[in-house]
């Protein structure tokens, strides 16, 4: 029988050697609350980022907006508490937080222009689907997804990020009186300016919380020059139920299917990197099954999350950094928060607050959040071998069919539907090259040969050239 550590005293003494698995380690609850709490500072810019730009591509009313934040921090605190605390073959009862994923951003953004907010949800409803039948069997299609592949398309998905960050800090409304004004931009630039100084001057938990406290700080000054509106908070209800379906029954649309589909493939990718990389952080036992059980809590959770009206939970990866930074391993530290979100979802006017932060100030945080996406697909791309090989020619082609829709927006308009659905969001046209380039140049072995690239012969010169200049 495992015995397992009880404690209600002080956080150091639960550090004591502790009998059984690490992450089931318990600490009184007064530090649950707090390192849980902890944890949903770190990822809270990034779980109310989502609902804003979808949100904002729909064309939601403010009262709307509220309601889409606060229905996706409810779904992320059960992922969260699914992921952490398990429900049978449900969950990797490891300490991983669940979030709405960046991934799927800009592919919602691109149905939601066209078709608002029900296409969305029945693609996410369907692809969900498939992925929690996939979840079973996904270490055979992981191989799919190198790190040639996923660095290529998460530093796509925050190239396509970035310009929803430039709409922002101009006002968002290009109808709008001062959109584009240097006051709009200075409020971006001050918020930006403000992340920067704490993220420099401070070091570990404010450092981390950079982009919240520029929020509350752009945001703050905003209203005290009369440029933010909170109008709206007082007509929100304190403390309400989510409101299923209240944005309307879902349709299902073939391309946005095979869009999101795409999307989900990516995201289950990005969970299973996490997954093995906090069994490592934490020095537990991950094999295949754990994987799986991890996989299944993030597409249950991403199947019913359009019911609450939201998008796509996934693992965040921000979060495992924080356990190597702390060394808080609990998973009940994780749950704790899970449980703080689904408060949290459970206020509208929270989210109300939140849909009143002012386009400019959200502008600044979001160069910095959103590149910081792109940023951490460069550094997945540096790990990549791209000597003998194509893997340059597969990143080349990849991220430039990405840009596609960024550089020249009507460029597919010609195409049929549902495949314009498809490439009009810059993910998946990169999954979908980004994919099939590998599977081409990778995975079938056949004519393959040493230097057959061009690029690879301009690497090897460019080595050469700097070994012979040393």
């Amino acid at each position: 029988m495992r015995l397992r550590q009880r404690t209600t005293t002080s956080a150091p003494s639960a550090r004591r050697q502790h009998q059984g698995r690490p992450e089931d380690q318990r600490y009184g609850a007064g530090p649950l609350l707090a390192y849980g709490t902890q944890h949903i500072l770190t990822m809270y810019g990034g779980v109310i980022a989502p609902p804003l730009i979808v949100g904002g591509a729909a064309g939601l009313k403010p009262t709307d907006m509220a309601l889409l934040v606060t229905a996706g921090l409810f779904v992320s605190g059960l992922a969260t508490l699914l992921q952490t605390l398990g429900l049978g073959p449900f969950g990797s009862r490891l300490p991983i937080v669940q979030g709405i994923s960046f991934a799927s951003v800009s592919t919602m953004v691109a149905i939601a222009s066209e078709g608002g907010l029900r296409p969305v949800f029945g693609s996410i409803i369907v692809a969900g689907l498939i992925g929690l039948v996939a979840s079973s069997f996904f270490a055979q299609l992981v191989r799919l997804f190198p790190a040639v592949v996923t660095g290529t398309i998460i530093t796509v998905i925050g190239l396509s990020l970035l310009p929803v960050a430039f709409q922002w800090a101009m006002g968002n409304n290009a109808e709008a009186p001062g959109y584009g004004s240097m006051g709009n931009i200075g409020f971006a630039g001050l918020t930006l300016l403000v992340i920067l100084v704490i993220s420099r001057v401070f070091q570990g938990a404010v450092s981390r919380l950079s982009i919240l406290i520029g929020l509350v700080v752009g945001t703050a000054l905003a209203a005290l020059t009369g440029r933010a509106d909170f109008s709206s908070v007082g007509d929100a209800q304190v403390v309400a139920l989510p409101q299923l379906f209240h944005f309307g029954s879902p349709t299902f649309q073939a391309g946005a299917i095979v869009s999101m589909t795409i999307v989900v493939f990516v995201i289950m990718t990005e969970t299973t990197a996490d997954i093995l990389a906090i069994g490592e952080i934490v020095g537990t036992k991950v094999d295949a099954r754990r994987v799986a059980d991890g996989l299944r809590a993030d597409m249950a959770a991403t199947t019913v999350a359009p019911v609450f009206g939201t998008f796509p939970a996934s693992a965040f990866a921000q979060n495992v950094g924080l356990v190597a930074l702390t060394g808080i391993k609990s998973r009940y530290a994780v749950a704790a928060g899970g449980g703080v979100l689904l408060l949290l979802g459970l206020l509208p006017v929270v989210g109300a607050v939140v849909a009143a932060i002012p386009y400019p100030v959200l502008g600044g945080a979001g160069i910095v959040l959103f590149g910081s996406v792109a940023a951490s697909g460069i550094r997945t791309l540096s790990r990549v071998e791209y000597h003998d090989n194509l893997n340059m020619v597969i990143v080349s082609v990849a991220v430039a069919v990405g840009i596609i829709p960024i550089a020249a927006p009507t460029f597919w308009d010609g195409f049929p539907d549902w495949f314009a659905t498809i490439m009009h969001s810059g993910i998946s046209a990169t999954a979908v090259v980004a994919v099939v380039l590998n599977v081409l140049f990778n995975e079938v072995k056949a004519g393959n040969r040493p230097g057959a690239s061009v690029f690879a012969a301009a690497e090897r010169e460019k080595d050469d050239l700097a070994r012979t200049s040393h």
